[in-house]
């Protein structure tokens, strides 16, 4: 394990075992002003993400002593807002799809060039919320209450844990209740305008989030009305209030 340290830099988690792309990509990080921690082991980054503050991890998936995924999974379950970047041989459709479920936020197949690296790492980081600056009303819909401001989302009054690109993109859809957005409009606004990657990001995404909610509602000690996250053929998603036969 290695790290290289900047002042006032992103953190970067770099869990990486082959010897010339580690030493290349460290190297292209520290030169951009990345703070940088390079560790070749699945269980060696857990052990690394569990004592430093990080801000982004890049993970290779083909470790020497532990899948990548189930590295994902639980640098997912502990540190529910940092970047994870899968780099990853495996290219297969499924591959990616079981990544990103896991838990990570973008992939990149190798090989790839440190310029696309820097460049999803830029973009990530700038969609990444500032702290608010004050308190805001919190959106109620139904049995279902999101709180902006704080970051939080509860149904009814039991807190649902979501990860960051879930919550982000039930911000947007409450704010606009009953209307239509876009995928392109989600994927400017929960990605970034310049993203690289498939759209199929946001459908695996959609799908984790109706997947907590739904969980939540059924596990409530009270029934909970649930607003509809209706998928539009071609176009996007609604958010669909619950009507008055609905309980709500």
């Amino acid at each position: 394990m290695r790290t290289t340290e900047a002042k006032d830099a992103v953190s970067v988690l770099f869990i990486e075992d082959d010897e010339v792309i580690g030493r290349h990509v460290e190297a292209g990080l520290r030169s951009h002003g990345y703070a940088v921690t390079w560790t070749r082991t699945g269980g060696s980054g857990l052990a690394e993400a569990a004592r430093l503050p990080i801000d982004v991890v890049l993970l290779d998936l083909g470790l020497p002593d532990m899948d990548g995924i189930d590295v994902a999974r639980q640098l997912r379950d502990e540190h529910p807002d940092v970047l994870i970047l899968i780099l990853t041989a495996r290219s297969e459709e499924i591959d990616v799809i079981v990544g990103l479920d896991a838990g990570a936020d973008d992939y990149l197949v190798k090989p790839f060039s440190l310029t696309v690296l820097l460049a999803r790492l830029r973009a990530h980081l700038r969609r990444r919320p500032p702290a608010p600056a004050g308190p805001g009303e919190p959106v109620r819909i139904g049995g279902l209450t999101v709180d902006i401001a704080a970051r939080r989302c509860l149904l009814g009054d039991r807190e649902v844990e979501l990860r960051p690109k879930e919550f982000e993109l039930l911000a947007i859809l409450v704010r606009h209740p009953g209307e239509a957005v876009s995928r392109e409009s989600l994927m400017a606004e929960v990605w970034d305008e310049n993203w690289f990657g498939p759209t199929k990001t946001l459908d695996v995404t959609m799908s984790s989030l109706r997947r907590r909610l739904q969980a939540a509602a059924s596990a409530a000690h009270a029934p909970v009305v649930l607003p509809a996250l209706t998928t539009l053929r071609g176009h996007g998603y609604r958010l669909d209030p619950p009507g008055p036969l609905d309980g709500n």
